[in-house]
């Protein structure tokens, strides 16, 4: 494809990385802005014109369910182990909270992602009550808000006043490259959550309770210029169900018109796309895509490098306005055109 076609449609083809620079704490406190749309729809065509065979891995993975239930009964019978029979056990307990608990809580989140897009189950009450399961051994009930907010995340990812994923102005002045603040935020990220719906004046629905969110800063926060989506290769991806594989994840939604009480004022939404279990087949049929993004492969050091370097603060993320997101989609059709 010529170089003056793409210029026609998507400077950014085929790789749909942006001319943006990324925000660094030291010279500004604002975000990174796109003047176009999010990149994963564009990406996902430019990707299925060459390789249609993807489309074979959508739908639901009924093995979620089983994890889902399995692993929430492993927490309920430790509760019970813990509360009746080794109630002396003081040291075990704190080494079954941090271990086993600490990364049940991940699959449980894990779980609660992939019913929040419909992929444990074949219906969506189904799906729900999956995430219900999931949701019983963590504290905070968020699985009705979270399916909510992070479908809107996925339709307007990035976009101001819609995109619930993004730091408030506040959190962006406050935090900055502070360490020690940054490390609060890492902590106690479901209360600044909390935060931004009520200062984004988000109605509640009637399955909404409280609102939480883990994973944040591997997903979208900028490493690069140009780029605000990042996947995680390494190998706790076997543990956490694929959730690393973020750009995969985000790139092959299938959208359907959504129902007036699971979002407002939204004419599409993501509830389906492919479960985790088949997210590596789409990097392994799409090498040549996704090895030419920048992507993690340490969990340990991307929160590191986000907490103890000064660069990395609340504004590390790209934004865009909903009138330049609406201008990047009209350019979709002339794509699919000139692929077909």
């Amino acid at each position: 494809m010529s170089k003056n076609h793409n210029d026609i449609y998507d400077y950014r083809h085929p790789l749909y990385i942006g001319k943006w620079r990324k925000s660094v704490v030291c010279l500004t406190k604002e975000f990174a802005n796109d003047n176009l749309d999010e990149p994963h729809l564009k990406r996902r065509t430019t990707i299925l014109s060459q390789y249609p065979e993807i489309e074979r891995l959508y739908g639901y993975d009924f093995s979620t369910a089983v994890i889902a239930i399995i692993s929430t009964m492993v927490q309920v019978i430790a509760t019970y182990v813990f509360s009746h029979l080794l109630v002396d056990w003081n040291w075990a307990i704190v080494l079954f909270s941090f271990v086993i608990g600490g990364s049940m809580t991940q699959i449980y989140s894990a779980v609660i992602h992939e019913t929040a897009h419909c992929l444990a189950a074949s219906t969506e009450m189904q799906n729900r009550i999956l995430g219900l399961i999931a949701n019983i051994a963590i504290p905070i009930p968020i699985a009705m808000s979270f399916r909510r907010y992070h479908l809107e995340h996925h339709a307007f990812l990035g976009v101001n006043g819609i995109d619930l994923d993004l730091p408030l102005k506040w959190e962006r002045e406050v935090i900055g490259g502070s360490t020690a603040l940054k490390l609060l935020l890492v902590s106690f990220y479901p209360v600044i959550h909390f935060i931004r719906i009520i200062a984004m004046l988000k109605s509640p629905q009637p399955w909404d309770i409280h609102p939480a969110a883990a994973r944040f800063i591997q997903e979208h926060y900028t490493f690069d210029d140009g780029q605000e989506t990042y996947s995680y290769y390494g190998n706790l991806n076997k543990i956490f169900m694929n959730i690393g594989y973020h750009n995969e994840h985000h790139d092959f939604p299938q959208t359907t018109k959504c129902r007036d009480d699971v979002i407002s004022n939204i004419s599409f939404l993501t509830l389906s796309q492919i479960p985790w279990t088949r997210l590596p087949e789409v990097r392994n049929i799409a090498t040549e895509y996704y090895d030419n993004l920048a992507y993690h492969t340490s969990w340990f050091m991307v929160h590191w490098n986000f907490i103890s370097q000064k660069q990395f603060g609340s504004q590390c993320r790209v934004t865009r306005s909903l009138k330049a997101h609406k201008k990047g989609r009209k350019l979709l059709t002339t794509l699919k055109r000139m692929l077909s």
